[in-house]
């Protein structure tokens, strides 16, 4: 077995097929973050999960036969549902199986943002309830254009879209609007207008062909050994495009779209403009098979480009565990790259965006290299923590085995996250050493979503752990300026997903895009943030929207979010600031 792609799940496979008895060696252990010194990062991270009154718990639905389905999940997402300004949270819990019948059903939870650091747990009063199925990933979007976020949530079986009714309560519309997914195993989701006709539609990505009252027995045959098995023991499953009708209902029109593809086993997905034509391509991560890449023929088709773009494998031409993913222009050079998880052992991917179409694997040069080798990478968000002009990384880490112990006595089920600072042009330092023990304590990692929830300009981040307490991370900021913008679609999508915005502030430029999908099964705030450094003025701003209309806006003060309108310009409306209390403090 080729070295380089031995990672554990992989040997994993061969061992089951072998019936071999034998302990399995790895490459390397997921240790925490080692170093003599940390790389300087001048901003700290506070886990405020038990002060701010969220005390979500992930349900596992673990067993003894190991189904795939339980250590899968779960995903998390930023959204402001009651529109106050504040970003409120949600978590997806998971369901019953075969082997998992509790009475109380396993419920996902949205908590209200009280605007003072603090939030309550509104799940019951929301009408967002599940009875059958089990749920791994969400995906928020506006898709009537009402104003207000809606939440589609994927699962095996089924998914399940509620509609936003405006007064703090969703309705189920899954089979009304026809995105229900029905027997398959969704992962991924990504809102986006890929016909730019005003309306959202919706991607929705599929893992394997699977059937969890025949799920295979892998691993050593004796008590207690047996493992998850890997996505090489099943089939894969096509991707699934629905188109939004304007009426509530969607359509299936993937084969129509050129977006079939039974090899699929996506766990991650971004959707962004690739190519620089004005239109969102598609990006899907696969776990143990390439990439792929469909550039967005601006006809209501796609084209598969992953060969000839570079963007389906690894420097060294080889598949490998596909999960989370991100874009973003990291380079600076105003094009969106991108970055892809994999397993332990296997290097996690950076791709240059070299602007004809065609990526480059920079993994080692960027100095990302082998430093997360250790590790199994599920999410990932390229971030401007400290707003000094760079877009940073944060990767999320979490094993596949509950029991790894057993076949490496080195290795552990929960890993520590890891953070990187890019100290300019795409060059990275890893900074995880700067941050205090919680930050550094290990998480069976599976969702990250990003988002300003005290709307101070230092983005902060929810984390979802499998069977395990959800995380509030709180950035306590630098002294670095920035400027936030809110995008709000009228001949666009309301949430202006695919609209793109580059800012001028005397000799530094940069560039970025309202995108859907990304991190892990995950959604982030849908608001834009710059980090300016020192500058004390952004000379120019230009929003290019989806309906091809472009705005360019000039003399704009610092450290605040601005609402831009389509047609109509910056509006009077003011986020609001955290009230500061006792008990977020």
């Amino acid at each position: 077995m080729n070295p380089d792609r031995r990672t554990f799940l992989r040997a994993m496979a061969a061992l089951a097929g072998a019936n071999a008895s034998s302990s399995l060696p790895l490459l390397a252990t997921p240790n925490p973050p080692q170093g003599s010194a940390p790389n300087p990062f001048h901003v700290r991270f506070t886990d405020v999960t038990k002060n701010s009154g969220i005390h979500f718990a992930h349900e596992r639905a673990a067993s003894e036969e190991k189904l795939v389905v339980e250590i899968m999940g779960p995903g998390c997402a930023w959204l402001d549902y009651n529109q106050d300004g504040f970003l409120d949270a949600f978590f997806v819990n998971s369901g019953r199986t075969p082997n998992f019948q509790p009475k109380d059903f396993p419920q996902p939870a949205l908590y209200r943002n009280n605007g003072d650091g603090t939030f309550t747990d509104v799940s019951v009063q929301s009408g967002i309830r599940l009875s059958e199925g089990f749920y791994i990933g969400v995906a928020i979007g506006d898709y009537d254009n009402d104003g207000f976020p809606d939440i589609y949530i994927t699962g095996y079986g089924q998914s399940k879209l509620f509609h936003n009714n405006k007064d703090g309560t969703f309705s189920d519309v899954s089979e009304s609007a026809g995105v229900t997914n029905p027997g398959k195993w969704a992962t991924a989701a990504a809102w986006f207008d890929y016909d730019h006709d005003g309306f959202l539609d919706l991607l929705v990505t599929n893992y394997i062909s699977y059937d969890w009252k025949h799920d295979p027995n892998c691993g050593t045959k004796q008590p207690g050994y047996r493992v998850y098995c890997d996505p090489f023991h099943f089939q894969g499953s096509s991707m699934r495009l629905y188109k939004n009708n304007r009426n509530g209902t969607f359509s299936d029109v993937t084969e129509k779209a050129g977006l079939v593809n039974p090899e699929g086993k996506s766990l991650g997905v971004v959707v962004a403009d690739f190519d620089g034509d004005g239109w969102d391509d598609i990006l899907i991560a696969n776990d143990g098979m390439r990439s792929f890449l469909y550039f967005n023929n601006r006809n209501g088709t796609f084209r598969d480009v992953t060969y000839e773009s570079g963007a389906g494998f690894g420097g060294n031409g080889e598949t490998e565990s596909g999960m989370g993913i991100d874009a973003a222009d990291v380079m600076g050079h105003g094009r969106m790259d991108f970055y892809v998880c994999h397993m332990d052992n296997q290097l996690n991917r950076l791709y240059e965006n070299r602007g004809d179409g065609t990526f480059s694997d920079v993994t080692l040069s960027s100095g990302l290299g082998y430093t997360n080798i250790q590790n199994t990478a599920y999410a990932a968000a390229f971030i401007d923590w400290d707003n000094d002009g760079n877009r940073d990384l944060l990767i999320i880490n979490g094993s596949m085995l509950d029991n790894i112990g057993l076949y490496h006595p080195a290795s552990t089920f929960a890993e520590s996250k890891r953070l990187y600072r890019n100290i300019g042009a795409g060059k990275f330092v890893d900074s995880s050493l700067t941050q205090d023990e919680i930050f550094l304590s290990p998480r069976v990692g599976r969702g990250l979503a990003v988002g300003d929830f005290d709307n101070n300009g230092s983005q902060d981040f929810l984390q979802s752990n499998n069977g395990q307490l959800a995380q509030l991370f709180q950035n306590s900021g630098s002294s670095n300026h920035w400027l936030g913008i809110k995008l709000i679609g009228t001949q666009s999508n309301r949430d202006a997903i695919g609209a793109q915005v580059r800012i001028r502030a005397g000799d530094f430029v940069a560039y970025d895009q309202v995108r859907g999908g990304g991190s892990y099964c995950s959604s982030r705030d849908l608001r834009i943030y710059f980090g300016l450094g020192s500058r004390l003025r952004v000379d120019e701003l230009e929003v290019r929207w989806p309906s091809s209309t472009k705005e360019t806006f000039r003399g704009l003060s610092v450290d605040q979010i601005l609402s831009i309108r389509e047609g109509q310009g910056i509006l009077s409306f003011q986020f609001p600031k955290t009230r500061p209390t006792k008990s977020s403090s």
